[in-house]
């Protein structure tokens, strides 16, 4: 039977020290992979997975293009890829920006939500504007749970707000009770995938993340 294994993690301003706090309280024994986009610049390296690996036992790194999705792993987004999530392994892509970023959020939620289904998890954390809203939608229409960080004691309150306006979220709570509601909603058994059928929409968008993937590696 599936479950939810697969935690999506979205923000942007603030984010380092709320992502600290967030891993910080994961279960060691976390029957889920988990998966990290902050805004970062292009141009300079990204010093997060050594940042987080200092809160948490598990394993934490840059998420390598191909690789495995394994259960304990913490899978950061490097800087100027989009991480997306297909089937059974990870997909790193240089595809056009989205929301002015690249790594986007709507980028990795949508393909969790393509790929995963109801076995999905989506956290948006403080950040300014709006991304991880529209990826945040496609999770919740394929059968997946939603949780932000309540905006009124977020940094930056406008990406929690922007979900909220806009999405039915399941959550709505503190910083510090995210980690807890995590470690209880991992593992848990979900409805069969087939009842939520994949909306065009996140079908086309897929689509086009991919098309971008191959015309990559055809020009290497």
């Amino acid at each position: 039977m599936a479950t939810r294994d697969i935690i999506v993690i979205g923000t942007s301003s603030g984010g380092v020290q709320a992502l600290s706090t967030l891993v910080s309280d994961l279960s060691p024994a976390l029957p889920a992979a988990v998966f990290i986009v902050l805004h970062v610049p292009s141009n300079v390296p990204s010093l997060l997975p050594r940042i987080l690996a200092r809160q948490t036992s598990l394993v934490v790194a840059h998420a390598v293009d191909g690789e495995p999705i394994k259960h304990g792993r913490v899978y950061v987004a490097p800087p100027d890829q989009h991480l997306l999530i297909e089937t059974r392994h990870v997909s790193l892509v240089h595809g056009p920006k989205e929301n002015l970023h690249r790594p986007s959020i709507d980028a990795l939620f949508r393909s969790a939500a393509h790929w995963a289904g109801p076995r999905v998890i989506g956290v948006v954390l403080t950040g300014a504007r709006d991304d991880g809203t529209v990826g945040m939608r496609a999770i919740k229409l394929r059968g997946g749970i939603g949780i932000v960080q309540d905006p009124f004691e977020a940094p930056y309150p406008s990406m929690p707000l922007s979900v909220l306006r806009d999405v039915k979220v399941d959550y709505r709570v503190p910083l510090g009770e995210i980690a807890t509601l995590l470690n209880r909603l991992a593992g848990q058994s979900v409805e069969d995938e087939g009842r939520y059928l994949v909306p065009d929409e996140i079908e086309i968008e897929s689509s086009i993340a991919s098309l971008s993937r191959r015309t990559m590696g055809s020009t290497r």
